[in-house]
C-alpha cells in the first residue's frame, strides 16, 4: 500500500520533479504577506476615523473645562476686588485666581480671545439679548482698560458636540455672568 503524500510532483522545464510544498516554493509565503497587508489595512481605514472622532471627543472636554476654569477665575476676582475686571490674564495670576493659564486646545498656537465687557452689554428695552465684545489676546494692548469677563476658541472648526446648542468652537462663549439660555449678541473688534 502506497503512502499518502501532500506533495504534489511536477516536472520543471529542466526535467526535474518539484513539489508545491512551502519549503520549496516562496510563492505561497509571497502570498500570504500580501493577504497580511490587505487585512491590516483595512483594518486601520476603519479605525483610523473612529481614533479621531475620539480625540476629536476628549479636545472638545478639555476645551469645555478649560473655558469654565477661566470662568470660574474670573468669579474669583470678582470677589476679591468688587466690581472690577481683569485687564489681562496676568491679573488672574497675580490674585491667585488661577492655577495656570490654560491654552485653547482647538488651536495649534493655543492663544484664546477673549470676551469682554461691551459697554451697552446690558439687555435694553424689547431686547432680551446681552451683548458681548470678543477680540484676540494681541488687541488686549491696543484697548484702554479692557475688563475681561471669559473666554472663546478662536477656531471656526465645526464641533461634534453640541455645547450651548453651538456648534463651531468660535461660538462657544465661557463668560462670568452668562445666561445658559439665551446667545448673546456678539461684537468683534475691530482696531
Amino acid at each position: 500500500m502506497k503512502k499518502f503524500s501532500r506533495k504534489f510532483p511536477f516536472e520543471n522545464i529542466d526535467g526535474k520533479e518539484r513539489s508545491l510544498n512551502k519549503k520549496n516554493n516562496p510563492g505561497y509565503m509571497m502570498l500570504i504577506l500580501v493577504f497580511a497587508v490587505a487585512v491590516l489595512t483595512i483594518g486601520l481605514m476603519v479605525a483610523v476615523p473612529v481614533w479621531q472622532t475620539q480625540i476629536q471627543r476628549e479636545k472638545e472636554e478639555e476645551l469645555i473645562f478649560r473655558g469654565k476654569q477661566y470662568v470660574e477665575a474670573i468669579r474669583l476676582y470678582q470677589q476679591e476686588i468688587p466690581g472690577a475686571f481683569p485687564e489681562s490674564f496676568d491679573d488672574l495670576i497675580e490674585e491667585k485666581c488661577i492655577r495656570r493659564l490654560y491654552k485653547d486646545p482647538m488651536t495649534k498656537s493655543g492663544k484664546w480671545d477673549v470676551i469682554l465687557h461691551h459697554p451697552g452689554g446690558l439687555p435694553q428695552k424689547g431686547s432680551s439679548a446681552q451683548k458681548v465684545l470678543i477680540a484676540s489676546q494681541g488687541d488686549l494692548d491696543s484697548m484702554d482698560h479692557p475688563q475681561i469677563i471669559g473666554v472663546v476658541s478662536p477656531s471656526t472648526q465645526k464641533s461634534k458636540k453640541i455645547y450651548m446648542e453651538q456648534d463651531t468652537y468660535n461660538k462657544w462663549l465661557f463668560y462670568f455672568g452668562q445666561d445658559p439660555n439665551s446667545m448673546p449678541e456678539i461684537v468683534y473688534f475691530k482696531k
